[in-house]
């Protein structure tokens, strides 16, 4: 469901001025570098500003929210420290609009509905679990989704994160008996390996950080099983 990108360039880019610059991540590309030493979307994202404009010494971009490794779809960076710090205010005040899409396995019950979990994270495995409100270090996490249709012991869902834990959506997913397609970390028993996970983030609605201006961008899983199970406009973001 995608390639490790060589360059920049096979990393559309949506949307960009002074102090932003919204992408589609390409899957199985970490966000950041890591220990794999594989290239990385912020740094060949920061190679691309470098050369386009010229730009002598570093560049900046900031991380202001995060994708999964295996995930792909719309992310924003920011190209000033201002529209950093707005911008992760806005993400830690939750007025930052994420939606996503994911094929899970089963058929969700109720079919629309809101899921409210307690998770912890185990950062010596990054694995992350379903536990007890009364956990120690146990945070609360909460989307909303809605069925948008079930074909072949599939389901796709949309889905709109109210909170963003790390490996949320696959983890209350799983919590819940519906695993996602391909998530080899929290549908091992059900998924084949080298299946590639399906989940995309296909939409990001915030406010500009200097202008105010409200912004909206949006990007359809790719072409390819499971998601063609569906039709694209089955993709449309929650709202």
């Amino acid at each position: 469901m995608g390639n490790t990108p060589a360059s920049s360039a096979d990393i559309p880019v949506l949307y960009e001025d002074n102090h932003l610059l919204v992408v589609v991540k390409p899957c199985n590309v970490p966000v950041q570098a890591d220990d794999s030493g594989d290239p990385d979307l912020l740094t060949l994202l920061k190679e691309d500003i470098k050369v386009r404009y010229n730009k002598p010494g570093n560049v900046y971009l900031g991380l202001v929210h995060r994708l999964d490794r295996p995930v792909g779809g719309v992310m924003v960076f920011a190209r000033t420290s201002k529209a950093a710090s707005r911008l992760s205010d806005a993400v830690r005040t939750r007025s930052i609009g994420k939606s996503y899409a994911a094929v899970v396995h089963g058929s969700p019950s109720p079919r629309e509905g809101r899921l409210h979990h307690y998770l912890l994270k185990d950062f010596k495995t990054n694995t992350v679990s379903a536990v007890s409100s009364r956990t120690p270090g146990a945070k609360e996490a909460l989307l909303d989704y809605r069925t948008s249709g079930s074909r072949d012991g599939y389901s796709l869902v949309a889905v709109r994160l109210q909170t963003g834990r790390s490996h949320q959506i696959r983890v209350q997913f799983a919590a819940t008996g519906c695993p996602l397609y391909g998530d080899q970390r929290y549908g091992a028993d059900r998924t084949s390996p080298g299946q590639q996970i399906a989940l995309w983030s296909t939409g990001l609605a915030f406010e500009h950080p200097t202008t105010k201006e409200p912004l909206s961008f949006h990007s359809p899983p790719p072409h390819l099983y499971p998601w063609t199970l569906w039709e694209e406009s089955d993709y449309l973001p929650f709202e």
